[in-house]
Protein backbone atom coordinates (compact mmCIF):
# COMPACT_ATOMS: atom_id res chain seq x y z
CA UNK A 1 0.00 0.00 0.00
CA UNK A 2 1.47 3.22 -0.54
CA UNK A 3 0.96 6.78 0.82
CA UNK A 4 1.81 9.69 -1.37
CA UNK A 5 1.66 13.40 -1.24
CA UNK A 6 1.52 15.51 -3.75
CA UNK A 7 2.08 19.28 -3.87
CA UNK A 8 0.99 21.78 -6.10
CA UNK A 9 0.66 25.74 -6.18
CA UNK A 10 -2.52 26.34 -6.29
CA UNK A 11 -3.77 30.21 -5.93
CA UNK A 12 -0.70 31.00 -4.22
CA UNK A 13 -1.34 28.31 -1.72
CA UNK A 14 -0.02 24.56 -1.31
CA UNK A 15 -2.52 21.56 -1.39
CA UNK A 16 -1.39 18.32 -0.08
CA UNK A 17 -3.14 14.94 -1.12
CA UNK A 18 -3.01 11.64 0.51
CA UNK A 19 -3.33 8.77 -2.07
CA UNK A 20 -3.16 5.07 -0.88
CA UNK A 21 -2.71 1.91 -2.94
CA UNK A 22 -2.29 -1.93 -2.24
CA UNK A 23 -0.66 -4.14 -4.61
CA UNK A 24 1.60 -7.04 -5.50
CA UNK A 25 3.84 -8.15 -7.59
CA UNK A 26 3.76 -6.72 -11.46
CA UNK A 27 0.63 -3.97 -10.44
CA UNK A 28 2.87 -2.52 -7.87
CA UNK A 29 5.39 -2.41 -10.26
CA UNK A 30 3.63 -0.45 -12.71
CA UNK A 31 1.66 1.38 -10.08
CA UNK A 32 5.13 2.72 -8.54
CA UNK A 33 6.55 3.42 -11.98
CA UNK A 34 3.48 5.40 -13.15
CA UNK A 35 3.54 7.53 -9.70
CA UNK A 36 6.88 7.78 -8.16
CA UNK A 37 8.16 10.53 -10.24
CA UNK A 38 5.91 12.48 -8.60
CA UNK A 39 5.14 11.21 -5.28
CA UNK A 40 8.19 9.50 -2.96
CA UNK A 41 6.61 7.96 0.48
CA UNK A 42 5.85 4.21 0.22
CA UNK A 43 3.74 1.85 2.48
CA UNK A 44 3.30 -1.53 1.37
CA UNK A 45 0.71 -3.93 2.83
CA UNK A 46 0.65 -7.47 2.38
CA UNK A 47 2.99 -7.72 0.25
CA UNK A 48 6.07 -10.66 0.44
CA UNK A 49 7.79 -9.55 -2.61
CA UNK A 50 8.80 -5.73 -2.03
CA UNK A 51 12.33 -6.23 -3.30
CA UNK A 52 10.76 -6.46 -6.80
CA UNK A 53 10.07 -2.66 -6.15
CA UNK A 54 13.67 -1.95 -5.76
CA UNK A 55 15.18 -4.39 -8.56
CA UNK A 56 12.75 -2.24 -10.86
CA UNK A 57 14.27 0.69 -10.45
CA UNK A 58 11.71 2.47 -7.86
CA UNK A 59 13.75 4.27 -5.22
CA UNK A 60 10.55 5.37 -2.82
CA UNK A 61 12.37 7.67 -0.24
CA UNK A 62 10.35 5.80 2.78
CA UNK A 63 8.86 2.39 2.44
CA UNK A 64 7.28 0.52 5.66
CA UNK A 65 5.77 -2.87 5.51
CA UNK A 66 2.52 -3.83 7.15
CA UNK A 67 1.62 -7.42 6.72
CA UNK A 68 -2.14 -7.61 7.94
CA UNK A 69 -4.79 -4.82 6.86
CA UNK A 70 -7.94 -4.86 9.74
CA UNK A 71 -10.02 -2.67 7.89
CA UNK A 72 -11.51 -0.50 5.32
CA UNK A 73 -13.43 2.32 6.27
CA UNK A 74 -13.09 5.21 3.86
CA UNK A 75 -11.36 7.84 4.22
CA UNK A 76 -8.93 5.57 6.45
CA UNK A 77 -7.49 1.99 6.61
CA UNK A 78 -6.81 0.70 9.70
CA UNK A 79 -3.31 -1.58 9.72
CA UNK A 80 -2.99 -3.65 12.73
CA UNK A 81 0.85 -4.49 12.50
CA UNK A 82 1.51 -0.78 10.51
CA UNK A 83 3.27 1.57 13.74
CA UNK A 84 0.76 -0.28 16.62
CA UNK A 85 -2.58 0.28 14.36
CA UNK A 86 -1.93 3.37 12.56
CA UNK A 87 -4.35 4.91 10.61
CA UNK A 88 -3.42 5.95 7.01
CA UNK A 89 -5.90 8.52 5.95
CA UNK A 90 -6.43 8.90 1.85
CA UNK A 91 -8.49 10.96 -0.48
CA UNK A 92 -8.31 8.08 -2.85
CA UNK A 93 -7.39 4.57 -2.64
CA UNK A 94 -6.22 1.91 -4.83
CA UNK A 95 -6.67 -1.98 -4.00
CA UNK A 96 -4.57 -4.54 -6.31
CA UNK A 97 -4.34 -8.04 -3.75
CA UNK A 98 -5.01 -10.35 -6.64
CA UNK A 99 -6.16 -13.70 -6.41
CA UNK A 100 -5.28 -16.75 -4.75
CA UNK A 101 -5.13 -20.48 -6.15
CA UNK A 102 -8.42 -22.20 -5.91
CA UNK A 103 -7.70 -25.73 -3.87
CA UNK A 104 -8.29 -28.77 -4.68
CA UNK A 105 -10.87 -29.86 -1.91
CA UNK A 106 -10.88 -33.99 -2.61
CA UNK A 107 -9.41 -36.34 -0.07
CA UNK A 108 -5.73 -36.11 0.28
CA UNK A 109 -5.09 -33.33 -0.83
CA UNK A 110 -2.89 -32.08 1.96
CA UNK A 111 -0.39 -34.78 1.36
CA UNK A 112 3.14 -33.80 0.87
CA UNK A 113 4.49 -32.99 -2.51
CA UNK A 114 0.70 -31.76 -3.82
CA UNK A 115 1.63 -28.09 -5.35
CA UNK A 116 0.35 -25.53 -6.77
CA UNK A 117 1.78 -22.96 -9.16
CA UNK A 118 1.82 -19.12 -8.36
CA UNK A 119 4.88 -17.65 -6.56
CA UNK A 120 8.63 -17.88 -7.56
CA UNK A 121 8.60 -20.32 -4.44
CA UNK A 122 5.91 -22.40 -5.55
CA UNK A 123 8.38 -22.65 -8.17
CA UNK A 124 11.43 -23.47 -6.74
CA UNK A 125 9.30 -26.33 -4.32
CA UNK A 126 8.76 -28.36 -7.33
CA UNK A 127 11.68 -28.16 -9.09
CA UNK A 128 13.56 -29.36 -5.96
CA UNK A 129 11.10 -32.41 -6.06
CA UNK A 130 11.44 -33.08 -9.88
CA UNK A 131 15.34 -34.01 -8.88
CA UNK A 132 14.21 -37.03 -7.63
CA UNK A 133 10.67 -37.52 -9.03
CA UNK A 134 9.74 -39.66 -11.93
CA UNK A 135 6.03 -39.35 -12.02
CA UNK A 136 3.40 -36.38 -12.23
CA UNK A 137 0.43 -36.03 -12.14
CA UNK A 138 -1.12 -32.27 -13.48
CA UNK A 139 -4.69 -31.33 -12.20
CA UNK A 140 -6.32 -29.04 -15.37
CA UNK A 141 -5.02 -28.30 -18.90
CA UNK A 142 -5.65 -24.04 -18.58
CA UNK A 143 -2.59 -22.39 -18.86
CA UNK A 144 -0.89 -23.61 -16.04
CA UNK A 145 -1.26 -26.99 -16.63
CA UNK A 146 -0.14 -27.00 -19.93
CA UNK A 147 2.66 -24.82 -19.01
CA UNK A 148 3.57 -27.17 -16.36
CA UNK A 149 3.10 -30.51 -18.45
CA UNK A 150 5.11 -29.03 -21.03
CA UNK A 151 7.87 -27.90 -18.64
CA UNK A 152 8.29 -31.44 -16.75
CA UNK A 153 8.42 -33.32 -19.92
CA UNK A 154 11.39 -31.29 -21.10
CA UNK A 155 12.67 -31.78 -17.62
CA UNK A 156 12.05 -35.38 -18.18
CA UNK A 157 8.91 -36.75 -16.12
CA UNK A 158 6.52 -38.64 -17.10
CA UNK A 159 3.15 -36.82 -16.81
CA UNK A 160 -0.77 -37.75 -16.67
CA UNK A 161 -2.87 -34.78 -16.86
CA UNK A 162 -6.29 -34.96 -15.68
CA UNK A 163 -8.96 -32.73 -17.63
CA UNK A 164 -12.20 -32.32 -17.40
CA UNK A 165 -12.53 -30.99 -21.07
CA UNK A 166 -12.12 -32.78 -24.29
CA UNK A 167 -9.23 -30.76 -25.06
CA UNK A 168 -6.79 -28.60 -23.52
CA UNK A 169 -7.68 -25.30 -23.23
CA UNK A 170 -11.49 -25.74 -24.53
CA UNK A 171 -12.95 -22.71 -22.71
CA UNK A 172 -10.34 -20.21 -24.65
CA UNK A 173 -9.63 -21.72 -27.53
CA UNK A 174 -12.10 -23.94 -28.77
CA UNK A 175 -12.35 -27.75 -30.02
CA UNK A 176 -10.41 -27.06 -33.46
CA UNK A 177 -7.71 -25.83 -31.69
CA UNK A 178 -7.42 -27.64 -28.31
CA UNK A 179 -7.37 -30.79 -30.48
CA UNK A 180 -4.18 -29.59 -32.05
CA UNK A 181 -2.59 -28.80 -28.76
CA UNK A 182 -3.96 -32.48 -27.71
CA UNK A 183 -2.01 -34.27 -30.49
CA UNK A 184 0.80 -32.11 -29.43
CA UNK A 185 1.19 -32.84 -25.96
CA UNK A 186 0.12 -36.47 -27.01
CA UNK A 187 3.20 -36.78 -29.54
CA UNK A 188 5.55 -35.14 -26.21
CA UNK A 189 4.43 -38.41 -24.26
CA UNK A 190 1.91 -36.77 -21.32
CA UNK A 191 -0.89 -39.31 -20.98
CA UNK A 192 -4.12 -36.98 -21.32
CA UNK A 193 -6.92 -38.17 -19.00
CA UNK A 194 -9.93 -36.02 -20.52
CA UNK A 195 -13.36 -35.32 -19.38
CA UNK A 196 -12.72 -36.60 -15.94
CA UNK A 197 -11.75 -35.38 -12.63
CA UNK A 198 -9.58 -36.49 -9.36
CA UNK A 199 -11.52 -38.60 -7.00
CA UNK A 200 -8.71 -39.07 -4.38
CA UNK A 201 -4.89 -38.60 -3.83
CA UNK A 202 -3.47 -41.62 -2.29
CA UNK A 203 -0.42 -42.07 -0.15
CA UNK A 204 0.95 -42.70 2.84
CA UNK A 205 1.92 -39.17 4.25
CA UNK A 206 3.35 -38.31 0.79
CA UNK A 207 1.44 -38.60 -2.48
CA UNK A 208 1.55 -42.00 -4.26
CA UNK A 209 -0.93 -42.22 -6.25
CA UNK A 210 -4.00 -40.30 -8.20
CA UNK A 211 -7.47 -42.06 -8.79
CA UNK A 212 -9.91 -40.50 -11.12
CA UNK A 213 -13.60 -40.43 -10.87
CA UNK A 214 -13.96 -42.68 -14.24
CA UNK A 215 -11.40 -45.09 -12.20
CA UNK A 216 -8.34 -44.50 -13.38
CA UNK A 217 -5.34 -44.75 -11.47
CA UNK A 218 -2.44 -42.67 -11.36
CA UNK A 219 0.76 -43.75 -10.22
CA UNK A 220 2.94 -40.74 -9.28
CA UNK A 221 5.70 -38.81 -7.10
CA UNK A 222 4.51 -35.69 -7.00
CA UNK A 223 1.05 -33.60 -8.12
CA UNK A 224 0.44 -30.08 -9.40
CA UNK A 225 -2.95 -28.52 -9.70
CA UNK A 226 -3.52 -25.73 -11.89
CA UNK A 227 -7.91 -24.85 -11.86
CA UNK A 228 -7.84 -21.31 -11.29
CA UNK A 229 -7.49 -18.66 -9.28
CA UNK A 230 -10.09 -16.81 -6.33
CA UNK A 231 -10.23 -13.18 -6.04
CA UNK A 232 -9.12 -11.84 -3.04
CA UNK A 233 -11.70 -8.97 -2.96
CA UNK A 234 -13.00 -9.96 0.69
CA UNK A 235 -11.50 -6.87 1.83
CA UNK A 236 -13.71 -4.99 -0.11
CA UNK A 237 -16.63 -6.88 -0.33
CA UNK A 238 -16.92 -5.98 3.44
CA UNK A 239 -16.69 -2.38 3.29
CA UNK A 240 -19.60 -2.53 1.06
CA UNK A 241 -18.25 -2.68 -2.56
CA UNK A 242 -20.05 -4.42 -5.77
CA UNK A 243 -18.21 -8.12 -5.97
CA UNK A 244 -19.57 -10.23 -8.53
CA UNK A 245 -16.29 -13.01 -9.47
CA UNK A 246 -14.03 -10.01 -8.60
CA UNK A 247 -14.76 -6.58 -7.26
CA UNK A 248 -16.67 -4.49 -10.07
CA UNK A 249 -15.04 -1.57 -11.13
CA UNK A 250 -16.07 0.49 -14.13
CA UNK A 251 -14.07 1.91 -17.41
CA UNK A 252 -12.02 4.36 -14.87
CA UNK A 253 -11.16 1.36 -12.76
CA UNK A 254 -13.19 2.47 -10.24
CA UNK A 255 -15.41 0.36 -7.57
CA UNK A 256 -19.01 1.16 -6.66
CA UNK A 257 -17.40 3.00 -3.40
CA UNK A 258 -16.67 6.61 -3.53
CA UNK A 259 -12.91 7.40 -4.44
CA UNK A 260 -11.61 3.53 -4.12
CA UNK A 261 -10.51 1.51 -6.85
CA UNK A 262 -9.09 -1.16 -8.00
CA UNK A 263 -6.85 -3.24 -10.63
CA UNK A 264 -5.49 -6.45 -11.59
CA UNK A 265 -6.72 -10.20 -11.06
CA UNK A 266 -9.09 -9.08 -8.08
CA UNK A 267 -11.12 -6.77 -10.76
CA UNK A 268 -14.05 -7.73 -12.78
CA UNK A 269 -14.00 -4.80 -15.01
CA UNK A 270 -16.28 -3.08 -17.59
CA UNK A 271 -14.24 -2.99 -20.91
CA UNK A 272 -15.83 -0.32 -23.70
CA UNK A 273 -15.22 -3.57 -26.29
CA UNK A 274 -16.43 -6.71 -24.36
CA UNK A 275 -18.51 -5.88 -21.73
CA UNK A 276 -17.87 -7.01 -18.43
CA UNK A 277 -14.61 -9.48 -17.31
CA UNK A 278 -11.95 -10.68 -15.38
CA UNK A 279 -8.82 -11.25 -17.05
CA UNK A 280 -6.00 -13.28 -14.88
CA UNK A 281 -3.22 -12.82 -17.57
CA UNK A 282 0.03 -11.16 -17.07
CA UNK A 283 -0.39 -8.18 -19.36
CA UNK A 284 -3.87 -7.52 -17.87
CA UNK A 285 -1.57 -6.44 -14.74
CA UNK A 286 0.68 -4.83 -16.86
CA UNK A 287 -2.01 -2.33 -18.47
CA UNK A 288 -4.16 -1.64 -15.62
CA UNK A 289 -1.89 -0.87 -13.40
CA UNK A 290 -0.86 1.65 -15.33
CA UNK A 291 -4.71 2.98 -16.40
CA UNK A 292 -5.52 3.08 -12.70
CA UNK A 293 -2.90 5.28 -11.97
CA UNK A 294 -4.19 7.48 -14.78
CA UNK A 295 -7.47 7.45 -13.45
CA UNK A 296 -5.72 8.25 -9.90
CA UNK A 297 -4.12 10.89 -10.89
CA UNK A 298 -7.30 12.37 -12.19
CA UNK A 299 -7.73 11.42 -16.02
CA UNK A 300 -10.99 10.37 -17.65
CA UNK A 301 -9.62 7.73 -20.50
CA UNK A 302 -10.90 4.60 -20.01
CA UNK A 303 -9.40 1.19 -19.91
CA UNK A 304 -10.07 0.28 -23.36
CA UNK A 305 -6.94 -1.90 -23.88
CA UNK A 306 -7.45 -5.00 -26.35
CA UNK A 307 -6.04 -8.03 -24.20
CA UNK A 308 -3.66 -10.21 -25.01
CA UNK A 309 -1.90 -13.30 -23.45
CA UNK A 310 0.94 -15.74 -24.67
CA UNK A 311 1.96 -19.16 -23.71
CA UNK A 312 5.17 -20.98 -24.85
CA UNK A 313 4.20 -24.79 -24.46
CA UNK A 314 7.94 -26.74 -26.00
CA UNK A 315 8.57 -25.07 -29.07
CA UNK A 316 5.25 -23.88 -29.92
CA UNK A 317 4.16 -20.21 -29.35
CA UNK A 318 0.49 -19.26 -28.67
CA UNK A 319 -0.47 -15.56 -29.09
CA UNK A 320 -4.16 -14.57 -28.54
CA UNK A 321 -5.52 -10.95 -28.95
CA UNK A 322 -9.21 -9.93 -27.75
CA UNK A 323 -11.72 -11.81 -26.16
CA UNK A 324 -14.18 -14.28 -26.75
CA UNK A 325 -16.88 -15.55 -24.21
CA UNK A 326 -18.11 -17.23 -27.10
CA UNK A 327 -18.35 -17.52 -31.02
CA UNK A 328 -20.49 -18.73 -33.29
CA UNK A 329 -17.47 -19.38 -36.13
CA UNK A 330 -13.76 -19.85 -36.44
CA UNK A 331 -11.93 -19.39 -39.57
CA UNK A 332 -8.51 -20.71 -40.37
CA UNK A 333 -5.51 -18.76 -42.51
CA UNK A 334 -3.25 -21.63 -42.56
CA UNK A 335 -3.73 -25.72 -42.08
CA UNK A 336 -4.37 -26.19 -38.46
CA UNK A 337 -2.62 -29.66 -38.66
CA UNK A 338 0.43 -27.89 -39.74
CA UNK A 339 0.99 -26.36 -36.33
CA UNK A 340 1.13 -22.98 -38.02
CA UNK A 341 -1.69 -20.81 -38.63
CA UNK A 342 -4.10 -18.25 -37.65
CA UNK A 343 -7.51 -19.09 -36.23
CA UNK A 344 -10.18 -16.11 -36.10
CA UNK A 345 -12.94 -16.26 -33.53
CA UNK A 346 -15.79 -14.30 -35.07
CA UNK A 347 -19.64 -13.47 -33.39
CA UNK A 348 -22.66 -12.30 -35.40
CA UNK A 349 -19.94 -11.40 -38.41
CA UNK A 350 -17.79 -9.90 -35.96
CA UNK A 351 -14.41 -10.27 -34.95
CA UNK A 352 -14.30 -10.80 -31.34
CA UNK A 353 -10.50 -12.58 -31.06
CA UNK A 354 -7.82 -14.60 -32.81
CA UNK A 355 -5.05 -16.56 -31.97
CA UNK A 356 -1.66 -17.58 -33.78
CA UNK A 357 0.01 -20.88 -33.28
CA UNK A 358 3.97 -20.37 -34.65
CA UNK A 359 2.20 -17.18 -36.67
CA UNK A 360 1.41 -14.16 -36.36
CA UNK A 361 4.15 -12.21 -34.32
CA UNK A 362 4.06 -10.50 -31.13
CA UNK A 363 1.22 -8.10 -31.18
CA UNK A 364 2.34 -6.30 -28.03
CA UNK A 365 5.81 -5.87 -29.69
CA UNK A 366 5.98 -1.81 -30.98
CA UNK A 367 8.51 -2.42 -33.62
CA UNK A 368 6.82 -5.19 -35.31
CA UNK A 369 3.98 -5.06 -37.84
CA UNK A 370 2.64 -8.79 -37.62
CA UNK A 371 -0.48 -10.26 -38.72
CA UNK A 372 -1.64 -10.53 -35.08
CA UNK A 373 -1.15 -6.88 -34.68
CA UNK A 374 -3.64 -6.09 -37.64
CA UNK A 375 -6.47 -8.22 -36.00
CA UNK A 376 -5.70 -6.13 -32.51
CA UNK A 377 -7.27 -3.35 -34.88
CA UNK A 378 -9.79 -5.16 -36.42
CA UNK A 379 -11.10 -6.37 -33.13
CA UNK A 380 -10.71 -3.21 -31.89
CA UNK A 381 -12.92 -1.38 -34.27
CA UNK A 382 -15.61 -4.19 -33.94
CA UNK A 383 -15.24 -4.82 -37.85
CA UNK A 384 -17.62 -7.10 -39.58
CA UNK A 385 -15.20 -8.47 -41.63
CA UNK A 386 -15.82 -11.40 -44.66
CA UNK A 387 -14.56 -14.56 -43.01
CA UNK A 388 -13.07 -15.57 -47.21
CA UNK A 389 -11.07 -12.41 -46.66
CA UNK A 390 -9.51 -13.77 -42.81
CA UNK A 391 -8.97 -17.18 -44.47
CA UNK A 392 -7.23 -15.59 -47.92
CA UNK A 393 -3.49 -16.01 -47.89
CA UNK A 394 -3.58 -13.61 -50.56
CA UNK A 395 -5.40 -10.54 -48.86
CA UNK A 396 -2.90 -8.92 -46.53
CA UNK A 397 -4.93 -8.71 -43.14
CA UNK A 398 -2.67 -5.02 -42.44
CA UNK A 399 -4.87 -3.91 -45.72
CA UNK A 400 -7.72 -4.92 -43.76
CA UNK A 401 -6.71 -3.15 -40.88
CA UNK A 402 -5.80 0.54 -42.95
CA UNK A 403 -9.23 0.38 -44.09
CA UNK A 404 -11.10 -0.14 -40.68
CA UNK A 405 -9.57 2.58 -39.24
CA UNK A 406 -11.00 4.82 -42.04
Amino acid sequence: MTNWQKTSETRGCVEQRDVAFMATGQLLTELCESLHIQFGQLIVFNDDRVYRVEHYGVLPKRLMIAPELSKLDKPMIVADELEGGERVVYDRLLVATGGRNRVLSVPGANLENVFQLRTVEDCDRIRAVTQRARRAVVVGLGFIGSEVSASLRQLGIEVAAVEGSRVPLARVLGEEVGQVLAGIHREKGVDLVLEDSVATIEGSGRVERVRTQKGRVLGCDLVVAGIGIVPNAELLAAAGAQVENGVLVDERCQTSLPDVFAAGDVTNHLHPIFGRLRVEHWNNGYQQGRAAARSLLGGRQPYDYVHSFWSDQYEHAIEYVGFAASWDRVVFRGRPESRKFLGFYLKDGILRAAVGLNRGGDPEDPKADGELKAAVTLVRNRVAVDPARLVDEDVDLRRLMVAAER
